[in-house]
């Protein structure tokens, strides 16, 4: 349940439409709905603009088919998370609509044309960072966000950088994914004028340690304004920036 859904329960209310009980019994499953292998937060939604997001490593194909069901009673727009091909075959059993991003690894139930705003823009080093680019790229649409990306533009050929600089610039939000060295992130911190979030990613040889080195040059940048989330955290990345963006646009 979101505001508009809140309002228009009250409304009801107000015009006899729907009586105490049955209000009530909506009204009861708000805070969260206890289901024994999981406590699912319906009331998220009211206080943080968006619905509880599954992640789907760890958790049986049953658990995620359930949570998806419980949530979609009340949720557009439901993101789960590092799913692979059998976990969307799992969401498309249930029968609900849903759209598979396969680089991005998330399934979208119920996927809503909701208005995008602003300007968020995903920068990744190399192709091998456009996976966990694009689970940011993905959350940040999917949360009503207008998205760029601009891929494959990495330190070591720095002029393809600076021939997408304007689009930078627009941007109310930043997302720089990388691995290697992670030096890209400190590089467009020194060009941009709002936040830049660094995600560092697992892509490297073996002196980069998994993307503990990215992660910690990123944590080490003299740019101001770089800050940085988890290693391959594109969800992350993407969640935050979409906070920054809708701040940045509200009227």
């Amino acid at each position: 349940m979101d505001n508009d859904q809140l309002k228009t329960l009250i409304e009801k209310i107000q015009k006899g439409d729907i009586g105490v009980d049955a209000a009530m019994e909506i009204l009861k499953r708000l805070p969260f709905e206890d289901i024994g292998f999981a406590r699912i937060d319906h009331h998220r939604c009211i206080r943080n603009g968006a619905p509880e997001v599954i992640y789907c490593e760890g958790k049986t194909l049953f658990q995620i088919q359930e949570i998806v069901r419980r949530l979609a009673t009340y949720h557009p727009n439901i993101l789960a998370t590092r799913a692979s091909h059998a976990v969307y075959e799992a969401i498309q059993d249930t029968q609900l609509p849903c759209v598979y991003h396969d680089m991005a690894r998330i399934v979208v139930i119920q996927p809503d044309d909701i208005e995008k705003i602003g300007q968020i823009v995903v920068v990744s080093a190399g192709t091998s960072d456009m996976p966990v680019a694009e689970e940011a790229a993905v959350t940040a649409e999917t949360l009503g966000n207008q998205v760029k990306r601009l891929y494959d533009v990495g330190v070591a050929g720095i002029h393809r950088l600076l021939s997408v600089w304007d689009d930078l610039s627009h941007a109310n939000a930043t997302v720089v994914v990388a691995g290697m060295e992670g030096a890209l992130a400190s590089v467009v911190g020194g060009l941009v004028s709002c936040p830049v979030i660094g995600v560092p990613t697992s892509v490297g040889y073996g002196a980069s340690f998994g993307g503990i080195a990215a992660l910690l040059s990123m944590l080490n940048s003299c740019a101001s304004g770089v800050s940085v989330v988890n290693i391959d955290n594109g969800f992350g990345a993407g969640y935050q920036a979409s906070i920054i963006n809708h701040l940045a646009t509200r009227h």
